[in-house]
């Protein structure tokens, strides 16, 4: 009969003096005393977390730093108080429940697992409000961080996991992962695609490839956008139409991307476009045409300056002048690509400190390719195509003030023009009717 303790002897006499037998008061005694503590640590765990958080909060009032904010809103000294509860209920068994020791280390075992899911609940809090901080710091800006916390969550719950396994089964945490052993290669399966990303976070983060805020351009995924999350295992991009590509991490180790980074860093973004002009329109340019041409304020010194080139050169060589083809001689094409190269430089919106200029590509059966290659003043999307725009705009509409033609395919209305001229009618005079 249990009577050691005061409060269990009061319960068992009580309990007698009622009517129940000695082991139907011993049962009910044990019942009671259990209900107590359990009644004892609600009131400790409402009471811990009331006076724990009302301190914190006067010390984080007080303080400017940042981070204990952070701590303070994740909850992180919220989930310490809940162990004090465990703590009371740990004590007052080895008090209360003298006479049970059996049931006093099965509560300790429980009581024990249950303060390995509040620590690692509480680590979990810590490790996201260490994310918050990283993504504030500068030092960290564009940096993987969620990968990582991601990663000591993983290996967080790991621990936690052996630990109340070795607890339930009763044997050492080593014990344990020596068991684990013989299941290596079924948790490799498992956690291919975790493994894969951490290793690919690691040389993202240390090879500086990607970073949150980064426009990338990935054709495999179909991604061309900004990247708004990294994590262990998935990169997710916004593309430009708002929709939502999700890549695995390793694939950015595994496969080929653009980043737009030092573009965007630069301030300044490449404009490498070309025209195709139809081949039948390039020719010489003869002497009564040079009067026209340098009234075209782009071109007049260039024009002066070449042409006594020329002319120099011809009267050294003592060249026949009477056909075009001998010597040298200024071009349409060769005059338009000049023009072209001095009116992009001029233009307010044209960074001169690039490379700039005015080539020829490869000739093709559709035309002679003329590249404009320079770099705009803007990395902004809308100004930037507003700037190609306008500077192709007004090369197309100048070139046939060179004589020159934009080449393209003929459409219906080309064929249909030809067509009706080859079926007109010729127009035959008529003579006047005599009389």
């Amino acid at each position: 009969m249990p009577n050691t303790v005061q409060l269990q002897h009061w319960a068992f006499e009580r309990f007698q003096k009622l009517g129940a037998s000695d082991q139907l008061a011993d049962q009910l005694t044990l019942v009671l005393d259990l209900l107590i503590i359990a009644i004892v640590s609600i009131i400790a765990d409402a009471l811990a977390r009331r006076i724990i958080m009302r301190i914190v909060h006067r010390v984080v009032e007080k303080t400017k730093n940042d981070w204990d904010n952070i701590f303070y809103d994740k909850k992180v000294f919220n989930g310490l108080a809940h162990i004090f509860p465990a703590i009371i209920i740990s004590e007052s068994t080895d008090f209360v429940l003298i006479d049970y020791p059996e049931i006093i280390a099965r509560i300790d075992q429980w009581v024990l697992i249950y303060i390995f899911i509040v620590v690692a609940l509480v680590v979990n809090r810590v490790l996201k409000a260490i994310q918050i901080i990283a993504y504030r710091s500068e030092y960290f800006e564009g940096k993987p961080v969620g990968s990582f916390v991601q990663l000591f969550s993983i290996l967080n719950y790991i621990v936690v996991s052996v630990l109340i396994l070795s607890q339930l089964i009763g044997k050492s945490p080593i014990t344990v992962l020596g068991a684990f052993g013989a299941g290596t290669a079924v948790l490799l399966l498992i956690f291919r695609d975790t493994i894969l990303g951490l290793v690919a976070s690691i040389q993202l983060s240390m090879n500086d490839m990607v970073r949150l805020g980064d426009w990338i351009s990935m054709e495999k995924y179909g991604a061309d956008g900004d990247v708004i999350e990294i994590n262990l295992t998935t990169v997710k991009v916004k593309n430009w139409d708002k929709t939502i590509t999700t890549i695995p991490t390793y694939a950015f180790v595994s496969d080929s991307f653009k980043n737009w980074r030092g573009m965007s860093s630069s301030g300044v973004r490449r404009i490498k476009r070309h025209l195709l002009i139809d081949m039948h329109s390039i020719h010489f340019i003869t002497l009564d045409v040079l009067p026209r041409l340098k009234k075209y304020a782009l071109l007049k010194d260039f024009l002066e300056r070449r042409q006594s080139e020329i002319d120099a050169y011809n009267e050294s060589q003592q060249i026949d002048r009477s056909e075009l083809i001998n010597g040298r001689n200024m071009t349409n094409i060769g005059v338009f690509r000049e023009y072209a190269s001095e009116y992009i430089r001029r233009h307010p919106m044209v960074n001169t400190n690039e490379t700039l200029m005015v080539r020829q590509l490869q000739p093709t059966e559709i035309g002679l390719p003329l590249e404009i290659y320079c770099f705009s003043k803007t990395t902004e999307w809308v100004k930037y195509e507003g700037l190609m725009s306008d500077i192709f705009d007004h090369l197309m509409a100048a070139a046939p003030y060179f004589g020159l033609q934009i080449f393209q395919s003929p459409g219906g209305s080309d064929f249909k023009q030809l067509i009706n001229s080859s079926t007109s009618p010729a127009i035959v005079e008529k003579p006047a009717p005599k009389g």
